[in-house]
Formats: structure tokens, C-alpha cells, sequence
């Protein structure tokens, strides 16, 4: 017995001894991206929040936040745009997803690689493109007018932000999704159609509440840069449309405006915190529940 209590006591202490260890292993590991943390992201929301509550003498004042109300058209049109586009590639993405959650692994492999060849390209050259093709005097309206149809205007109107709001940020809603539906359990769809369900039913009742965690994470990774672009409605909204990015930017080119455009970008940072948090709140579960 007394031997058994020893042996039991080293294998304690070495345990205890090994964990320690890795405990300052892990530490001493974390700290590069703690320092990363503080010096990228908590000092600048810092700095935000600071400016957004000071003036230009650095004295305190609720002024800029107050002053938001000018800008609230600004506000409502920014999510508008960015509602549309995110349920544009809701229709688009969750099918193509799915199509490609369905295929063999090597072609799944070779249609992922297709979808995210344009994310290589800088978003700047990308934007370029879509103008180069829907100009006014571009490949497409060039191509209309031989055949015989009017000149294509469609650079300048909301259709082609939103647009460049889908063609830029639809990998990014296709990708969270195909990864949930890959990973259902064939078990599941093989227990629905046992049950009687055809193809359709199968989707609804099982795939579709199964892919919830996805969706939302598409949604997330979609509305987010959506609401506070700036480059696309500048470049495909000709300057007709003046949105949240737009504002923001403006405002930081300006000294004497520094501390609104601050004051804007904490109110849209603590907007886009309480979307995200209630987001999560829906996707809490792994997937909904299954009912067949």
C-alpha cells in the first residue's frame, strides 16, 4: 500500500509539474497575438472613442454624437443597400452551396478553387472591372449598341453598388455554408429519405436547418463590409449615392471634422457588435431543429 501511494503521489506531482508547464507554454504563446490585439485593435477603438467624445480643444462634449442626427438618411440608405445585397447573396449562394456540398470531393475541391480565384484579386482591381464592363462606353454597352439596342447607363444608379456589393462579398457567403452542409451527417438525409421524404422535403426539414449556423456566419461576413464600403459606391455609384463609408472617409480628410467622423464610426462599430451578438443568439444551436 505503501508503495501504491508513493507511485500514486509521483504520477500526481509530474501530472501537476506537466501542467504548470504547459500553462506558461501556453501563456508565453498567447502573448504575440495579445500584443497584436492591443496595439490593432484596442488602442484604435481607443483612439475612436476618444475623439468621438471630445472636440477639437480636447475638451469632452456629447456634440458629435448629437450632430448624428444630420446623417441619418445616410444611415437607413447604407443598410438598405447592404439588406439587399446580403439577401441577393443569400439566393444566390445557398443554392450554389449546396450544389457544390453535393459533388464528388474532387470536384468540390476544383469549384471552391473557382469561387475563390477573384478573392486573390484586390477588391480595388475587381471594381475596376465591373466599371469597365458596365460603363457607359464599356465592353457590354458597346456590344448592345452593335446589336442594334440603346447604350447601356447603368453605372451610377443603386442596382450597380449593389451589385458590386454581391460580386465582391458572394464567396464569402457561399464558403460558410457549403462548409456547414458538407459536414451534415449522411445519416440524417438517408434517415429523411427512409422516412418518406423526397428531395425537396429533405432540403427543408433537414439540410436547410442543419445549414442555420452557416447562413448566419454568411450573413455576418456579408452585411458587415457591406454596410461600410466606401470604394464601390464611389467607383459604380458615380458619386450619386452617398453611404456610411462615404461619410466616414469624408469626414477624416477633414481636421475639423475629424472628431464626427470618429463619432460616426463608434456608433457604427456598437451597431455592427449588437447585430453580431444577436446573431449568435440564433446560431447558439450547431443547427435548428430537424422535423420530418
Amino acid at each position: 500500500m505503501n508503495n501504491s501511494a508513493k507511485v500514486r503521489k509521483k504520477v500526481l506531482a509530474a501530472s501537476s509539474k506537466s501542467t504548470i508547464e504547459r500553462s506558461w507554454l501556453a501563456r508565453i504563446a498567447a502573448c504575440p497575438h495579445i500584443l497584436w490585439s492591443v496595439l490593432f485593435i484596442i488602442a484604435p477603438l481607443m483612439f475612436v472613442a476618444y475623439f468621438a467624445f471630445t472636440d477639437s480643444a480636447g475638451n469632452f462634449t456629447f456634440e458629435n454624437i448629437t450632430n448624428l442626427t444630420n446623417y441619418g438618411e445616410t444611415f437607413m440608405l447604407s443598410v438598405f443597400f447592404s439588406l439587399i445585397a446580403t439577401v441577393v447573396c443569400i439566393i444566390i449562394g445557398y443554392p450554389l452551396a449546396y450544389f457544390i456540398a453535393r459533388l464528388k470531393p474532387r470536384k468540390q475541391k476544383l469549384f471552391i478553387l473557382l469561387l475563390m480565384l477573384p478573392m486573390w484579386i484586390s477588391l480595388l482591381i475587381r471594381t475596376y472591372s465591373l466599371m469597365a464592363l458596365l460603363d457607359n462606353g464599356g465592353i457590354i454597352s458597346t456590344f448592345l449598341v452593335s446589336l442594334g439596342f440603346e447604350k447601356l447607363s447603368f453605372i451610377g444608379t443603386g442596382g450597380a453598388v449593389i451589385l458590386g456589393m454581391v460580386y465582391d462579398y458572394l464567396p464569402y457567403m457561399v464558403l460558410p455554408i457549403y462548409t456547414t452542409i458538407s459536414k451534415i451527417d449522411v445519416r440524417c438525409i438517408e434517415a429523411a429519405a427512409d422516412l418518406g421524404c423526397n428531395g425537396w422535403q429533405t432540403v427543408k426539414n433537414v439540410v436547410f436547418p442543419l445549414s442555420v449556423p452557416g447562413i448566419i456566419s454568411g450573413v455576418t461576413m456579408v452585411f458587415v463590409p457591406s454596410i461600410s464600403t466606401f470604394y464601390i459606391s464611389q467607383k459604380l455609384g458615380g458619386g450619386a449615392f452617398d453611404l456610411i463609408g462615404d461619410t466616414i472617409e469624408r469626414q477624416f480628410q477633414n481636421k475639423l471634422t475629424y472628431h464626427t467622423g470618429a463619432a460616426i464610426s463608434l456608433v457604427m462599430m456598437i451597431l455592427i457588435l449588437i447585430s453580431l451578438a444577436v446573431m449568435n443568439r440564433f446560431s447558439d444551436n450547431d443547427g435548428g431543429e430537424i422535423i420530418v
